[in-house]
């Protein structure tokens, strides 16, 4: 069964693998200085042993993407994936600005409530940009990060701090409106591969949950991590960079900017890879992840 607070529309999947994750997505009332009212936080936990891997989601996404990564760091270490604060099936209050700084926050109360012990974050695209940004803050919960085709050079536009009703409105439905013409377009194509369906049925699902429009105007109107490129050099844990080289979101040369600003960082190149290794490659993605666990240091 799957939790009632879940979208009505995730009984439309049909993938075993992603029915099993949304079936194992949990919530909890998470006490924090954002409100006076606890945040209802979904996440899901599973694997002991090890250092917590902690995972991070990327922008207008929810933990749903990394239902095919999670099994397999999970059968061999303590994995959490977390929905940010905004984003995923967490709760979105109306008194909140969701910004970088209350992101952080959010999640640095997730992590001293349910985890409190030094964690590997790994970030992917939005994600990676929220590790980078919580490691500098908090440097002493992280050991170590993993960046999966990472935003932190590349960033929103800048007019977008700048949207005024209605048109910040429009520029977000415009998000939830391409999946659904996506959605509609694929199902009525024969022998289309149902990965791609399955795909978009994921990453619209999350849109379907209360206050979503509120909560990503009052984010894309804060610029998001635009700020975040001449601190990037700052970080000092040790970093695996996995790029997807076909990504066509992100320009390769950010992976290499990565490398070289981050000390004690090793870059891997995915080949036949696009924006989402860990939905793409998840086999290889965790490969190298644990990879980099047992060998931290550069």
């Amino acid at each position: 069964m799957f939790p009632n607070f879940l979208p009505s529309q995730v009984n439309q999947l049909t993938d075993p693998k992603a029915i099993a994750f949304g079936q194992s997505i949990e919530r909890t009332a998470l006490e924090t200085s954002l409100s006076q009212h606890p945040i209802l936080t979904t996440y899901v936990h599973k694997g002991k042993g090890g250092t917590p891997i902690v995972l991070l989601h990327g922008f207008d996404s929810s933990i749903l993407e990394f239902r095919l990564l999670f099994p397999l760091l999970a059968a061999q270490n303590e994995t959490w994936a977390v929905d940010l604060l905004g984003f995923g099936f967490t709760q979105r209050q109306k008194e909140i600005i969701y910004s970088p700084t209350t992101i952080k926050i959010h999640l640095y109360n997730f992590w001293k409530t349910l985890i409190n012990r030094p964690i590997i974050l790994v970030g992917a695209s939005m994600g990676g940009a929220t590790a980078i940004d919580f490691t500098l803050t908090y440097p002493q919960v992280v050991k170590s990060l993993v960046l999966i085709n990472s935003l932190g050079y590349t960033c929103a536009p800048a007019f977008s701090k700048y949207l005024f009703p209605p048109f910040d409105f429009f520029a977000v439905e415009y998000l939830r409106q391409r999946h659904i013409l996506a959605l509609n377009l694929c199902s009525s194509l024969p022998n289309l591969d149902t990965k791609i369906l399955l795909a978009i049925q994921c990453a619209m699902l999350h849109q379907e949950m209360p206050g979503w429009h509120d909560a990503m105007i009052s984010y894309v109107r804060t610029g998001g991590y635009s700020d975040l490129a001449n601190r990037i050099a700052q970080v000092d844990k040790p970093t695996l960079i996995l790029w997807g080289e076909a990504d066509d979101m992100l320009p390769l040369e950010d992976a290499e900017k990565f490398q070289q600003d981050i000390g004690n960082s090793q870059l891997i190149k995915l080949n036949n890879c696009g924006h989402a290794p860990q939905i793409e490659q998840p086999q290889m993605t965790s490969k190298h992840i644990f990879y980099f666990l047992n060998n931290g240091n550069f």
